[in-house]
Formats: C-alpha cells, structure tokens, sequence
C-alpha cells in the first residue's frame, strides 16, 4: 500500500478539520463506507451553501459567526437574503393572520 504525500495528507486533515470546526460533525454516525459517504456529502453540501451565503452578503461575515447566528434564527420569519445584508435589524413585525372559522354543521 501506498502512503499518501505529505502534501495530500495535509489537506485531507484540513478538509475534516474545517467540516468538524464549522458544521459540528464530531463523529460519524454510521460506520458502513454508505453511513460516512453520506455524511460527507451532507456536510458538504451544507458547507457549500453557507461559503455561498457568505458570498452573496454585503455584510462582512466569517464563517462562524454566519453559522452561529443562523442556527439562533433558524425559525424566525424574515427575508434571508435581507437578513444576511443587515443582520442586526429586528425581524418584520406580522400582522396576525385572520383565522377562517370552519363550519361544522
């Protein structure tokens, strides 16, 4: 067998070093080749799309702080793509919605 290049190895150990830094993947789950396969490629596509997001924003984000501050407005009802540009303004104030009653009889 093989031993990988110095150079190969160190960029394979960044590469789990940053999935484990910014998305939290701490172990894997699985330990068929399928279970790491797909957890792999989930942290992938989730890392891909905050680089994205962080790319997109006239704010000046890092990393972590757009993770971070993702996670605690994860489910409060605001425009993203207004959000990530100006992220301190509170969130839109809604109106409460007129419930229809539902006829019964």
């Amino acid at each position: 067998m093989r031993t990988p290049a110095p150079r190969q190895s160190l960029t394979r150990q960044l590469f789990f070093k940053a999935l484990k830094q910014h998305l939290r993947v701490k172990t894997f789950v699985g330990t068929s080749a399928n279970a790491l396969h797909t957890q792999i490629w989930t942290a992938l596509i989730a890392l891909l799309l905050l680089k994205y997001l962080q790319l997109k924003a006239r704010f000046g984000w890092s990393l972590s702080n757009l993770v971070a501050l993702l996670r605690m407005n994860l489910f409060v009802y605001r425009d993203l793509w207004a959000w990530l540009d100006e992220p301190f303004t509170p969130p839109p104030v809604l109106v409460d919605p007129v419930q229809q009653a539902l006829p019964l009889s």
